[in-house]
C-alpha cells in the first residue's frame, strides 16, 4: 500500500495466482489478496476489488469497466490495454503500472498514485485526476484537453506537445514539467505551480494564470496572448523576441533575450 496512507481495515481473501481469463463479473474481491495473479483478458466488469492487493498482477487486456479499486494497490501492474473505463480508483496506487494503451475514460483517478506509470497511448478523456500524482509521467502528446487536473503533482513530467486545452490545473504542481510546445489555450492555471517548467512554444492564448508561479521559467516563444497574468510571478525568467505577451503587459524579473 501507498506509503504514510491509512485505509480501512477490510477482510482478506486470498485467491490463488493463477487464474486465466476468469469470469469475475461484479464479483465481491473486497481486500482480496491478488498481487502477483495471472488475471490477463479477465472480466472484472463491476467488480468490488476495494482496498484490494494487486501488486505486480497481469492485467494485460481485462476488463474492468466500473470495477471499484478504491485504495487497491496496483503498483507495478501490468494493465497494458485494459478497459478501466469508469472505473473507481481513487486513492489507488499505480506506482510504475504500466498502462500502455489502457481506456480510462471517465474513470475517478482523485487522490491515486500514478508516479512513474506508463501512459503512453492512455485513453484519459474526462478522467478526474485531482490531486492525483503524476509526477515524472511520460504524457508527451497526449490529448488532455479539458482534463481536471486541479491540485495534480505533475513535477517533473513530460508533457512535451501535450493537449491540455480548457484544462483544469488550479493549484497543480508542474515544478520543472516540460511543457514545450504544449497547448495551454484557455486552460485554468490559477495558482499553478511552473517554477523551473519549459514552457518554449507552448501555446497559452487565452489561459489564466492568475497567482501562477512561473520563477525561472524558459518562455521563449511562448504565446501568452490574452492570459490573465494578475498576479503571477515571472522573475528570472526567459525569454526572447518571439515570446508573446498580453497586451500591455510587461513581466516583471524576466529577461529577454
Amino acid at each position: 500500500m501507498q506509503q504514510g496512507v491509512v485505509t480501512p481495515k477490510t477482510p482478506t481473501t486470498t485467491v490463488a495466482p493463477t487464474t486465466t481469463a476468469a469470469n469475475l463479473e461484479r464479483a465481491e474481491l473486497a481486500g482480496a489478496d491478488l498481487a502477483g495473479a495471472e488475471l490477463a483478458g479477465a472480466n472484472l466488469a463491476g467488480a468490488n476489488l476495494y482496498g484490494a492487493e494487486l501488486a505486480g498482477a497481469n492485467l494485460r487486456s481485462a476488463n474492468l469497466r466500473s470495477a471499484d479499486l478504491t485504495w487497491a494497490d496496483l503498483a507495478v501492474a501490468d494493465l497494458v490495454g485494459a478497459d478501466l473505463a469508469g472505473a473507481n480508483l481513487h486513492g489507488a496506487n499505480l506506482f510504475m503500472a504500466n498502462l500502455t494503451g489502457a481506456n480510462l475514460a471517465g474513470a475517478d483517478l482523485s487522490g491515486a498514485n500514478l508516479g512513474s506509470a506508463h501512459l503512453k497511448g492512455t485513453n484519459l478523456a474526462k478522467a478526474n485526476l485531482k490531486r492525483a500524482d503524476l509526477g515524472f509521467v511520460d504524457l508527451a502528446g497526449e490529448d488532455l484537453a479539458g482534463g481536471d487536473f486541479e491540485g495534480a503533482n505533475l513535477a517533473g513530467a513530460n508533457l512535451k506537445r501535450a493537449d491540455f486545452i480548457e484544462a483544469d490545473l488550479r493549484s497543480a504542481n508542474l515544478r520543472g514539467a516540460n511543457l514545450g510546445w504544449a497547448k495551454l489555450g484557455s486552460a485554468d492555471l490559477t495558482g499553478a505551480d511552473l517554477t523551473g517548467a519549459n514552457l518554449t512554444g507552448a501555446d497559452l492564448t487565452g489561459a489564466n494564470l492568475t497567482g501562477a508561479d512561473l520563477f525561472g521559467a524558459t518562455l521563449f516563444g511562448a504565446n501568452f496572448k490574452a492570459a490573465k497574468v494578475d498576479g503571477a510571478i515571472f522573475h528570472m525568467t526567459e525569454a526572447d523576441q518571439h515570446t508573446i505577451w498580453p497586451q500591455n503587459f510587461v513581466p516583471a524579473g524576466a529577461t529577454l533575450k
